[in-house]
Parts: C-alpha cells; sequence; structure tokens
C-alpha cells in the first residue's frame, strides 16, 4: 500500500490575464474553489490512479472547507487523517495566468498540526502495510525530517518531493529513496550546497547525487519531461506529453502519485517515470488540482 505524509488544502484559484505584479490591482476573470495541498493532490492522485485505499496523515480544520475536503476523502477511501478543533483548514490562493503559469501564496492552518506524535500514531497503526510513503513541505520541517527518519527506519520507500524548498534538510537526502525537486528547486539545493555554476546540468546533477548521496534523483522539467539519476548512476531525459497547457497546478504531485503507483505495481524505474510523464502532461490540460488527475486507464492508453 501507499501511505502520504503532509498537507491538505482548499485552493482559492483566480484566473487571470497576467501574473500580478508588485504595486498592481489587477481583476480577476473567474473565481474557483478546488480541493487541493501537496499531500492531499498526491493521495488523491494515487486513489484515482490505484483504485486503492490510500493512508494519509494530515490535519483539517474543523471548519466548512474542513468538513467538504474529508467528505472528499471519504469518497475516495482515504484514511488516517486527524480532524482539529478550533483550527481553520489550510488554504491556497492561486493565480493561474492564460498560458497555464500560476503563482501561489499558502496560509497553513491545521498543517501546522502535523507533528511527530501524529505521525508515530499514525505509523504504529499503518506501517507494516505499507510500501512507499510519499513526502513534501507543506508541514513544520521538524515533523517532515522525523517522517523521514522513522520512515527510513521502518524500510519503508521514500518519495520526497522538496517544496516549499527553503528548509530542506540536505542532510538527510541520503535517507530518501526517490527525491522530486522541480528545476528551480534542484537550483536552490545546488546553491544551498555550494555546487558550482559553472558545470552543465547533467555534471550538476550528478555532482548533486554524490554530495547528498540520495537513491535516486528525478528532476522535473515541466514541457521538457524529467532527467533522472539512478542508483546505480545511469542517467537520461524522459520526454513530455505534449499537449496544450491550461493550467500546471499540481502536475508536480500528480507526477508524484503516479509514479509511486506505477512503481509499487511494475518496480520499473524508467517506466514509472514514464507513467508519471503521462499522467502530469494529461492533468496540464484540465483546470484545478484535484479535479486534473487523470484515471489510470486514460495514462495506459496515452502510453500506448
Amino acid at each position: 500500500m501507499i501511505a502520504v505524509i503532509g498537507s491538505s488544502n482548499m485552493d482559492i484559484v483566480f484566473n487571470v490575464e497576467h501574473l500580478t505584479l508588485p504595486g498592481e490591482t489587477q481583476k480577476a476573470n473567474s473565481l474557483d474553489f478546488y480541493f487541493g495541498g501537496k499531500g492531499a493532490n498526491q493521495a488523491i492522485s494515487i486513489a484515482k490512479l490505484s483504485n486503492n485505499n490510500v493512508y494519509f496523515c494530515t490535519c483539517l480544520g474543523e471548519d466548512e472547507y474542513g468538513k467538504e475536503i474529508s467528505e472528499n476523502f471519504k469518497n475516495y477511501n482515504i484514511q488516517g487523517y486527524y480532524i482539529e478543533k478550533n483550527e481553520k483548514t489550510g488554504r491556497a490562493f492561486i493565480e493561474v495566468e492564460k498560458s497555464g503559469e500560476n503563482r501561489i501564496i499558502l496560509f497553513t492552518g491545521a498543517n501546522d498540526k502535523v507533528d511527530k506524535d501524529k505521525i508515530n500514531l499514525f505509523l504504529n497503526k499503518y506501517e507494516e502495510k505499507i510500501d512507499i510513503c510519499l513526502l513534501q513541505n507543506e508541514i513544520p520541517i521538524e515533523s517532515v525530517e522525523h517522517a523521514i527518519l522513522r520512515l527510513n527506519k521502518s524500510g519503508i520507500k521514500i518519495v520526497y518531493d522538496p517544496a516549499p524548498v527553503a528548509n530542506t534538510n540536505v542532510a538527510l537526502l541520503e535517507k530518501v529513496d526517490f527525491l522530486t525537486p522541480n528545476e528551480t528547486e534542484f537550483k536552490f539545493l545546488c546553491d544551498k550546497l555550494n555546487i558550482s555554476e559553472n558545470q552543465d546540468f547533467e555534471r550538476k546533477a550528478l555532482a548533486f547525487k554524490r554530495r547528498t548521496k540520495v537513491d535516486n534523483l528525478i528532476i522535473k522539467l515541466g514541457e521538457k519531461g524529467c532527467f533522472y539519476i539512478d542508483n546505480k548512476e545511469n542517467s537520461g531525459y524522459i520526454k513530455a506529453l505534449e499537449v496544450k497547457t491550461i493550467d500546471t497546478t499540481a502536475a508536480g504531485d500528480v507526477f508524484n502519485g503516479a509514479f509511486s503507483v506505477y512503481f509499487e505495481i511494475t518496480h520499473d524505474f524508467i517506466e514509472s517515470l514514464k507513467f508519471a510523464n503521462v499522467a502530469a502532461g494529461i492533468s496540464v490540460t484540465r483546470k484545478g488540482a484535484q479535479s486534473s488527475i487523470p484515471t489510470y486507464e486514460e495514462v495506459i492508453k496515452r502510453l500506448k
């Protein structure tokens, strides 16, 4: 089974002509509400693509948004989440421009309550059933670090999306099985390690992998697909699906969820990357976060 430890939000999306500039006031073309949060996006991706139960350690507020998200989790057989009294559910305020590019402001709310104690309770209950666990940085970083150490000790494979990237503890990356930064996040992590800017992209990636000792490095490159270096230092590019982009929100989360689903089925690293690329490619042709996630059958059809 696959588990997720992470965030849940209500996404409040403003569709605009262009990303608002500093000091500018801009009228939105439309306003939409979607279920979101990197953790929840990944959990729903796994549920939708696998048709299996998903174990999800997250916290919701005891408010209207929390009730709506909880009902959505029940629809997808997602288990393990907590309801926090006197807390507001996390929110993400998202601008999406015509090209599909977006900008996001987070209010963490109840996500800050995903602490070590809750992670321990969650894993005490479910860890014997878990093969793969997905992590991101939208919960307290000390909780992420605790989860990495405990999951690694238990032999559970870790798929870690270091986003938001600023607080990522590079010293713990050697305990991660699959690290999945995007290009901007990868550059930030390289700068944090003082890896030379003068190296070309592929050498820089290899230097990063060797320095951190992460098992498998996957760099998400958006419309260019992804680049990987596996645990034997084999490397290469996987091309993206050619599509017309409408909204890139949650594409990276769909990628991680899809990769985990296919890897649990096949244990084939490259084929799982191909599956993930196609799933993410389909998702950017649709509006919203979880509403954009394709089915397993859709992805397999496009793969063929």
